[in-house]
């Protein structure tokens, strides 16, 4: 089989998509190639982020803010998942384009941010399953 790719962006590629990715990796396994990039990326991923996602033993801290450039060269995707960023998300070769509305978590308190990150964990896990 092959693997599936899926590129998960959100405006600075420093919490949300890092997260998707990191989720993306831990449920899909073999199975999946995950990306993640910004539209406008800040170029650190969030220590919030890295916090949230150490809880769950896994180690966020050995990504990177990336922009949509920096992934281009993997395209086509089998699916490019966007959270909230409007008209700031660009278009990509994917076969199928997905829009979740989820909360931007940078300024929240650990226990918001956490359930946010939940919220994550669940849809990457469908999303892996429907792939």
């Amino acid at each position: 089989m092959q693997k599936k790719k899926v590129l998960f962006v959100c405006v600075e590629n420093s919490n949300r998509s890092q997260m998707s990715q990191a989720f993306a990796i831990i449920h899909g396994g073999e199975n999946i190639e995950a990306f993640s990039a910004g539209s406008k990326p800040s170029g650190i991923v969030n220590p919030k982020a890295i916090a949230a996602m150490k809880e769950l033993g896994y180690d966020l801290s050995k990504h990177e803010s990336k922009s949509l450039q920096q992934v281009e060269s993997f395209a086509p995707f089998d699916a490019v998942v966007t959270m909230g960023c409007g008209d700031a998300c660009p278009w990509m070769p994917a076969k199928k384009f997905i829009d979740w509305q989820i909360p931007d978590p940078k300024n929240m308190e650990p226990a918001e941010f956490n359930s946010v990150r939940d919220m994550i964990s669940k849809k990457v896990k469908q999303l892996v399953a429907e792939l």
